[in-house]
């Protein structure tokens, strides 16, 4: 009898052994570099502030700046001090600098306390400071992962490529690459492709989970499993034998329900679905699954 392969279920009860962790930073150690790179940004709020009448007039000011690292670091800034509702996506946009105004205005904290507030902390403020440096390497640990795959796809299946942005860059979505696709904006992280046939063998999906619970988890697996839904019934409406694969990593999969979760979803693919880790990969993904 053929032994059964071992599905991510399986892998619970060892589950820390097959998880990656990348290198955190230790806190106080960060506040010298980090007060290093955001000093010139908390002067040149200080500037624009003191010539500013008001904060809409702060903020288009801060619109203003050519510099895009520069100019989305300062609205971070404005959003701690003069406007906390507003979402953060927002405010990185140049081009919605009005309709920012015309909505959040009302919302926004009165110049001169928000003077006042500013001069109360010293500058550079390391809290601040610190919290920025948060923002710095946001979204590194979910590159590192991706750039890993890639590295391990091509020692493993040379004869095969892998579409898609080995670290930064955008999404796939599944409309450019499906014909009449039901969701043509379902994005995807990458595609795994026989270059002979330019037939799509598996749709691939990355998230590095350094922390996760509650709502937050709920969600995550949720749209999950909405998403390998509708890529299974359309590959299935095709009779297309293109699987799905959920990479995802990080002690995150280790809290609450989640790696029980991620294993429901890859039961109810049938066969169609993976969840993995980037240490099962070389065990869990075999060219026989991603053909057949």
């Amino acid at each position: 009898m053929a032994k059964r392969l071992k599905s991510f279920g399986d892998y619970k009860a060892d589950g820390n052994v097959w998880i990656t962790l990348t290198t955190g930073e230790y806190y106080p150690d960060i506040l010298v570099s980090a007060c290093e790179l955001y000093k010139p940004v908390l002067v040149m709020f200080s500037e624009i502030l003191k010539r500013s009448e008001d904060s809409t007039a702060l903020f288009k000011g801060i619109c203003e700046i050519s510099d895009s690292w520069m100019r989305i670091q300062l609205a971070r800034v404005f959003r701690k001090y003069v406007s906390p509702d507003t979402p953060v996506e927002l405010l990185k946009k140049k081009s919605s600098a009005q309709k920012i105004c015309d909505d959040f205005q009302h919302r926004f904290r009165k110049i001169n306390e928000v003077q006042k507030a500013f001069d109360s902390r010293p500058l550079p403020d390391e809290a601040l400071c610190a919290v920025l440096w948060e923002y710095k390497d946001r979204g590194k640990k979910g590159y590192d992962l991706t750039e890993k795959f890639f590295a391990v796809m091509r020692r493993k299946f040379p004869q095969y490529a892998i579409k898609g942005p080995e670290r930064a860059g955008k999404d796939i979505l599944l409309g450019d690459v499906f014909k009449n696709y039901p969701n043509p904006r379902r994005p995807v992280d990458f595609l795994i492709c026989d270059p002979k046939t330019d037939k799509v063998l598996a749709v691939v999906l990355a998230l590095y989970d350094s922390d996760r619970g509650g709502a937050q988890e709920d969600d995550r697996t949720g749209g999950y499993k909405n998403c390998a839904d509708e890529i299974l019934a359309y590959c299935k409406k095709k009779r297309m034998g293109t699987k799905v694969i959920f990479l995802n990593d990080g002690p995150g999969l280790l809290l609450g329900s989640m790696w029980r979760d991620y294993a429901e979803i890859e039961k109810r693919g049938k066969g169609k679905i993976l969840v993995t880790t980037l240490r099962m990969l070389d065990e869990r993904l075999t060219k026989d699954w991603l053909v057949k």
